[in-house]
């Protein structure tokens, strides 16, 4: 840990040894070049798609360090592994800057001040790119370490190569997510000579990978004082920092035990013989169903200096109802329905003055539920406080050891430094809970329930709980939603109930089943388990529905496989129909007419309804006039519905075709043959029709032509009552073509004989 030669003007009795020595170590170095880096990892975290971020934590020695050594950015550069094929550089701006804090803030000291560094930037990584089954590496190159380190050869020249890898992108054709282990805690502490000292040093991973940490020589790179901040990292192999002799990768820190890391938890451990400041370096590997996919290196400082003594505090556990002192090892602790559950604790410190706290750690059983102190921590040996400190650890009336024998640490801490020393007393105890009744659930409402569409239902729900545990009270819908239904359901704490009231108006969409059933749970929770009881209420929905009856005078209905009625008038003609409805459920009941592509007023239609509840009449009634002609085929095809207010309605209709009759008469027979030879009764002597269809509606007399065999027009006429003498066209057969104004004509033969 970086330190400096400056000291606080008040120095407390207890600590002035601690600064002497500080002091003195400081001093060895003052006159040495400020240099500033303390250590540091990099990680990789996925965020979508192709896009990572990458990030780099590098410490920074804020007392010793030049100022002018802080970057604004720095290069990560990225290899392929096996064949080191440089893949990219890509800038990592600053993008925060931070102190950081010491385990106890008691034991903080101005000299003694690490700064965090972080460097971020967002890198893709596209799979067809980053598919090599080798894997990947990153690296970043910086110089210089502390010129004050005492484990290695020529530190202010040795530099620091941060270090990690990661695999393919995408694995047997499959995308291969992977973000590498982080959030490693900084380490801001120092160490006292010849006291046990200890850290977390884990990590954590995103995907729930293995990880395992083991000891690792830090890498020193290319970088150098004259090139401190290369524009890229060179490719692996790295240099390694040089060990002084009679230190290795094993035996990093001179100690008795030596350096060590828990390869499952990263805690680290030493006991140091020398003071110094000293480097190590960890590797933390990433492991995937039991293959490795990926590692982390970091490498950091530890400060180890001369510390006053400092007397581990001491605890005295005490048995409920005795007198007794609990004897790890031997004593079982048995806690039981009517008996105290709660245990005596007497700790104290020979230093003085001293702060002491209390905590507990399970041993093997989860921290879900755990007991609870009346006093958590105090002053020992100050003037006005005891020497000796009493509390009680309490186990809540609801512990289950469900037969098994618990084991709990209760331990005992003081404020020295640089970390506190402790005492643990390692508690056996088995556990039977206090009885505890189950809840209760009743309603108000009288099963099963009935309820027809338009009605309300309400009813209460009330949850209780004989020994007044904390309550909840639900409702859920078996197989539906209550909230679809519109069923509201509103709890509320009554006493020592919880009570919960049902309303329900039923309307159509309960149509959809017969039945409804609600759930209602009530729980009770004791000890962070939950005691739940069920209570299910149907509710029967009942609705039927008479389809309504439409009767009319109109002729009868014709099967579904006949043409629809027909009704045909002239122009000018009247037609009237009555209309009448029922319904036996008395339902609203609307009668309605309604023309297939035409207003029924356009034709001559109109429709008087007279509706009501049960009951509807109305009358139809048709003028004929020439608008029917002007729809395809000439005919008005009009609905009539009887219609009903219900859930599921069933409307009766009847369609009917109005047609117009043309007056076209079937005894239309044209001449075949005239003679004009100047009879004196003057028979036959004209080619006319006195007989032509008459002019109907849109469809009128345009006039007749006549030609020859060989096409050629003899004569024309625009008048109806048309009289041809031939002229002076020679006897023969002659054609004529009648043609009305809707497109109507008439062809033939007509001979000319003289």
């Amino acid at each position: 840990m970086p330190v400096s030669t400056l000291l606080p003007t008040r120095i407390p009795g207890r600590w002035a040894p601690l600064f002497l020595a500080l002091a003195l170590v400081l001093g060895l170095s003052s006159a040495a070049r400020a240099t500033h880096l303390v250590g540091g990892e990099m990680d990789l975290q996925y965020l979508q798609g192709n896009s990572y971020q990458f990030t780099l934590n590098l410490y920074f020695d804020a007392v010793n360090g030049n100022p002018g050594a802080l970057d604004n950015d720095l290069t990560v550069s990225i290899f392929e592994k096996g064949s080191n094929r440089r893949m990219l550089n890509l800038s990592l701006p600053l993008t925060t800057n931070t102190l950081v804090n010491y385990t106890n803030p008691a034991c903080t000291r101005a000299e003694l001040v690490t700064r965090r560094i972080v460097y971020a930037a967002r890198v893709e990584l596209p799979a067809s790119i980053y598919s090599n089954g080798a894997g990947y590496y990153a690296a970043v190159e910086r110089c210089c370490r502390n010129n004050g380190i005492n484990n290695i050869v020529s530190p202010a020249d040795a530099g620091q190569t941060f270090y990690l890898e990661f695999p393919p992108v995408v694995r047997n054709g499959l995308p291969f997510r992977d973000s590498t282990p982080r959030i490693f805690p900084p380490l801001s502490d120092y160490a006292c000579l010849g006291e046990l000292f200890y850290y977390d040093f884990g990590g954590l991973d995103s995907d729930g990978d293995s990880l395992v940490y083991e000891l690792a020589t830090p890498f020193n790179g290319y970088s150098t004082t004259g090139v401190p901040k290369p524009t890229e990292a060179r490719p692996q192999p790295y240099p390694e920092v040089r060990w002084l002799a009679g230190l290795s990768e094993q035996n990093q820190i001179p100690g008795a035990p030596t350096l060590s890391i828990n390869s499952l938890t990263g805690r680290l451990e030493v006991r140091p013989t020398d003071v110094g400041l000293f480097v190590f370096g960890i590797k933390c590997s990433e492991f995937r169903d039991g293959v490795k996919i990926g590692e982390t290196r970091r490498d950091f400082q530890l400060k180890v200096v001369s510390c006053p003594r400092n007397t581990a505090p001491v605890m005295n556990v005490q048995l409920p109802g005795t007198s007794r002192s609990y004897l790890p090892g031997r004593d079982t602790l048995r806690l039981r329905p009517g008996f105290s559950r709660c245990i005596s604790l007497r700790f104290t410190d020979a230093d003085s003055p001293s702060r002491l706290s209390l905590s507990v750690r399970p041993v093997n059983f989860p921290a879900t539920l755990l007991p609870s102190f009346t006093l958590t921590q105090g002053m020992v040996k100050t003037p006005g406080a005891p020497d000796t400190l009493v509390s009680q650890l309490c186990f809540p009336a609801c512990f289950d050891s469900k037969g098994q024998v618990y084991l709990l640490d209760v331990i005992v801490a003081d404020d020295g430094c640089s970390l506190p020393k402790r005492d643990t007393v390692r508690v056996a105890f088995t556990a039977i809970p206090d009885p505890n009744s189950p809840p209760t659930i009743t309603t108000t409402a009288v099963q099963p329930l009935r309820a027809r569409v338009g009605e309300l239902i309400t009813f209460d729900v009330t949850g209780a709980d004989a020994d007044n545990d904390p309550l909840t009270l639900t409702m859920t819908g078996v197989g539906f939603t209550p909230t679809d239904q519109g069923i509201t359901f509103t709890p509320g704490v009554s006493g020592n109930q919880i009570r919960g009231r049902v309303s329900w108006r039923v309307d159509c969409r309960a149509v959809g089943r017969p039945l409804y059933e609600l759930d209602f749970l009530v729980s009770s929770t004791l000890c962070a388990e939950a005691q739940t009881v069920r209570l299910r209420v149907p509710i029967q929905i009942e609705y039927s529905n008479s389809p309504p009856v439409l009767s009319s005078n109109l002729p009868p209905t014709p099967a579904p496989t006949e043409p629809p009625i027909r009704i045909r008038r002239v122009v000018g003609g009247v037609y009237e129909a009555t209309f009448t409805g029922t319904d036996a459920d008395n339902n609203p009941l609307v009668l309605s007419a309604t023309g297939n592509g035409f207003e029924l007023a356009a034709a001559g239609m109109s429709f008087r309804a007279t509706n009501g509840s049960g009951t509807a009449s109305a009358l139809f009634r048709w003028e004929a006039n020439c608008a029917g002609l002007k729809l395809p085929e000439g005919a008005l095809e009009v609905t009539f519905q009887l219609q009903e207010t219900t859930c599921r309605p069933e409307p009766q209709t009847r369609v009917v075709r109005f047609e117009l009759i043309n007056p076209d008469t079937l005894a239309f027979t044209p001449p075949n043959i005239f003679t004009p030879n100047n009879d004196p009764n003057q028979r036959n002597e004209f080619f006319t029709i006195p007989n032509l269809p008459p002019d109907f509606c849109d469809s009128r007399f345009a006039g007749i032509k006549v030609f020859s065999r060989w096409g050629n027009q003899v004569y024309e006429s625009k008048l109806r009552n048309f009289r041809w003498n031939g002229g002076q066209q020679p006897a023969g057969v002659y054609f004529y073509l009648i043609e009305f104004t809707d497109g109507r004509k008439y062809k033939g033969p007509i001979t000319l004989e003289r």
